[in-house]
């Protein structure tokens, strides 16, 4: 048992997937913070037309998700995630030349089936590499590729955007992503070999959603749909209260706190369980978006991205880790796909449906309410582990790791 706690995280192979995952997400965080700014000023088009842009996006990746893992299982992790990093790469080429709005449209609906894709092979070869009795601490590593690039890519965009046009935004931004590609293509990943199962020819429930993942993957859905209030909204939010330049530091007061916490919640996750970090962290998100909603200075607005970092930055991650440990080890894929296509959908639904409550009601007002709806969340986090508890009461929490 000692041995396997002593299994290193960071590997070779670890490191690769976490750099690959780094640049997709660079791309995507890039676009979704500078795109309804571009929606907006440069199209002349409204605040629910701006939420649209990220909705469009995440349908996308919603319908392909769940057939990601059967695509992913079939063809192979590192195969898939070469193609669709290319083809991810090569619309993001394409954002230089479209200037219309229903292309503009076009371009993020198809740009999202390769994001989706991408994104759930790095999850699912992160969730083999990673040692199953360290898969808290060392999914919760993996998700700090996202997290940082929650710091890079809204930084860069809204940095650049003081100094550059949209267009040298996006060449930059494609650039980085074209960068990724070359470094997966000579990065080594093992393959997991599949379990011996007799090869099914017609497509079933269980190839695209993983039903043991399911009840966390929906709290992790309204986790997201809380956390699409800070994407598609908070270079507005700042742009309003002249804040801009603040804003472009609040992503990295956002990862400063991540990862002071990072290796202090993944090691309390691996040995006292899941509560415990995740109850605190969904608090600590709660504070961090009611703090946003009075936020009137810089100190404010990057002290509420502090909170947010703590909060959001660690729950997620948690939240992933237990839904790949509720299922069997080989279906990673199928597990990483359920709780993606599950969070993707909240990221879409909060985009448009606060896109609406922005034009109503504010901003302030939108980060009031988001941040009361997570006690709704903490409410359904607690159901679901109390159901879990109830079905199986023989089985510890980490023994699904096991």
């Amino acid at each position: 048992m000692n041995s396997q706690e002593k299994q290193p995280i960071w590997t070779q192979g670890f490191i690769s997937i976490f750099l690959s995952n780094f640049f997709i997400f660079v791309a995507f965080y890039g676009l979704l913070t500078s795109l309804p700014i571009y929606v907006v000023d440069e199209l002349g088009r409204s605040s629910v037309d701006a939420g649209l842009i990220i909705t469009i996006f995440m349908l996308s990746a919603i319908i392909v998700r769940p057939f990601s893992g059967k695509l992913i299982q079939d063809f192979g992790k590192k195969k898939t995630l070469m193609i669709s990093m290319i083809l991810f790469t090569i619309f993001s080429f394409m954002y230089l030349w479209v200037e219309n709005y229903a292309l503009l449209l076009v371009l993020r609906f198809v740009h999202g089936i390769w994001f989706s894709i991408a994104s759930t092979a790095t999850g699912a070869i992160a969730a083999d590499i990673v040692p199953l009795k360290r898969r808290g601490e060392g999914l919760g590593y993996f998700a700090m590729s996202m997290n940082l690039a929650v710091v890079c890519g809204p930084f860069i965009s809204l940095t650049l955007l003081q100094y550059v046009s949209f267009s040298i935004l996006f060449l930059v931004l494609a650039s980085l992503i074209t960068i990724g590609v070359l470094f997966t293509a000579f990065s080594k990943m093992a393959e997991v070999k599949k379990t011996d199962q007799v090869e099914k020819k017609r497509l079933q429930f269980s190839d695209l959603i993983d039903q043991k993942a399911l009840p966390i993957a929906l709290v992790g859905s309204l986790v997201a749909f809380t956390y699409s209030s800070v994407l598609s909204f908070i270079s507005m939010y700042a742009k309003e209260l002249n804040l801009i330049e603040a804003a472009s530091y609040f992503f990295l007061v956002f990862a400063v706190a991540m990862i002071i916490a990072r290796p202090f919640s993944g090691r309390l996750y691996d040995s006292k369980g899941p509560n415990v970090v995740i109850y605190p962290a969904l608090a600590l998100f709660m504070i961090g978006l009611l703090f946003l909603s009075i936020a009137h200075s810089a100190f404010m607005l990057l002290f509420a991205g502090a909170f947010i970092g703590l909060g959001y930055g660690t729950v997620v991650p948690c939240l992933q880790t237990l839904a790949i440990q509720a299922t069997d080890h080989h279906r990673s894929s199928h597990a990483t796909a359920t709780f993606f296509t599950l969070f993707d959908t909240g990221i879409a639904t909060g985009s448009f449906v606060l896109g609406i409550v922005v034009a109503q009601l504010g901003y302030e007002t939108l980060y009031l309410f988001v941040g009361l709806f997570l006690i709704l969340v903490i409410f359904m986090y607690k159901f679901v582990q109390s159901r879990k508890k109830a079905t199986s009461p023989a089985l510890e929490w980490k023994e699904s790791s096991l």
